[in-house]
């Protein structure tokens, strides 16, 4: 059976990298042949093409491509080089990503050729401002009949989805074959534009687990250290790694890029996926404002302080509170630097083996729905051989 996936596997973002790591990984171990589609949009991250620049409907659209451009630009130039390498060896050795880059929904249906396509996790559903629905991250284009096209975990990025999308995904994502999505409220949104159920399955990194094979080679850290994975801002979170920190007497870590627009909180370091993964695994305690710096903490039995994005990306917690409720762990939130609320979450203590029977439950049903999936797919096959 050949499986290909579709997702932000190309990103210099932890998260994306090990989601796209953990969903390969799961099918490999179930000796399955699974391949990324390397289909990398400019859109994504480098902005794509301006739209009517002189309509001023289109202003929003165009400065976030301005943006994009701008900052693609700044980290190519002034990025960390031997960290854009890390990444790059992260994705060839890990995610076994090679050859040509694909921009186009036409060669990415050329690249097609599988018994199933699996589209997600991520946020490849989130509409972004400069694109919209992206049809490729639904599996929306020209692909045999006999092929079954599924959706594992991917992520609207919010409780909701604007009305005006409303037409454009009850139109996609009805002709998938099977649809699971990561947070219960996409259900939500899945039965309200295609009158179809869909199943919540867990994040790719819970689904496998276990990250041993990145972790093998961890150097032990030589003093005690507080690691504070900070995404979109650093508003709210810097206070609150900073008073954790000092309630340790420990060293303060946070890894950081050309692409931050706040300076380093703690020690500033620079670290490639592996780097990264180990520091996280090796530190005292997390802060972090990041799903799945959340995710990981909670896998590797790690000690964390999840800190709620403030103001208009508030919306964009769905995903972390989500996660903490189905394993019990929702007192672990803060959304300010109390001391005595602070105090209270380091000195509760975690009940790990009540969580990870919970994260075993919810593995149960991401395994089940992926291999119900093969046995279909599976029965395809061997219809279209006859």
């Amino acid at each position: 059976m050949r499986v290909k996936l579709l997702t932000y596997h190309f990103s210099d973002n932890y998260g994306a990298l090990f989601q796209a790591y953990a969903l390969r990984q799961w099918f490999r171990r179930q000796g399955v042949e699974a391949e990324f589609i390397n289909y990398h949009p400019r859109y994504v991250e480098e902005g794509g093409s301006f739209d009517q620049l002189l309509n001023p409907k289109q202003w929003r659209k165009n400065m976030t491509i301005g943006y994009l451009k701008a900052t693609h630009h700044y980290w190519s130039v002034f990025g960390n080089g031997r960290q854009r390498l890390a990444f790059d060896d992260f994705r060839r050795q890990y995610l076994g990503v090679g050859g040509e880059r694909l921009m186009e929904s036409s060669q990415a249906a050329g690249a097609a050729e599988a018994d199933l396509l699996v589209c997600g996790s991520d946020q490849i559903w989130n509409p972004s401002v400069q694109k919209g629905l992206d049809p490729v991250y639904f599996l929306d284009f020209g692909v045999h009949s006999r092929v079954r096209r599924i959706s594992y975990a991917p992520s609207f990025g919010r409780s909701e989805l604007a009305p005006s999308f409303h037409a454009e995904a009850g139109r996609l994502i009805g002709r998938l074959d099977a649809i699971s999505v990561r947070e219960q409220s996409g259900v939500d949104i899945v039965r309200t534009v295609t009158g179809r159920e869909a199943q919540c399955v867990p994040d790719p990194t819970i689904l496998l687990g276990d990250f041993s094979e990145l972790l093998a080679a961890r150097r032990e850290e030589s003093e005690r250290h507080v690691f504070c994975y900070a995404l979109r801002t650093a508003e709210v979170i810097r206070d609150v790694a900073e008073h954790v920190a000092k309630a340790y007497g420990a060293r303060l870590i946070s890894p950081c890029s050309a692409r931050q627009r706040w300076r380093a909180i703690g020690t500033g370091v620079e670290p490639g996926p592996l780097e990264w993964l180990r520091l996280l695994d090796s530190a005292s305690t997390v802060v972090t404002n990041s799903f799945h710096g959340v995710a990981l903490s909670v896998i590797f039995n790690k000690p964390f302080v999840a800190v709620e994005l403030p103001g208009k990306r508030g919306a964009l917690n769905e995903r972390v509170l989500n996660l903490l409720t189905h394993t019990g762990l929702l007192e672990r939130v803060v959304n300010s630097a109390d001391p005595k609320k602070l105090d209270s979450v380091m000195t509760r203590g975690i009940d790990w083996s009540g969580v990870n029977y919970q994260l075993a439950q919810m593995r149960a049903v991401g395994v089940r729905f992926l291999m119900d999936q093969m046995v279909m797919c599976g029965g395809q096959s061997e219809a279209a051989r006859l």
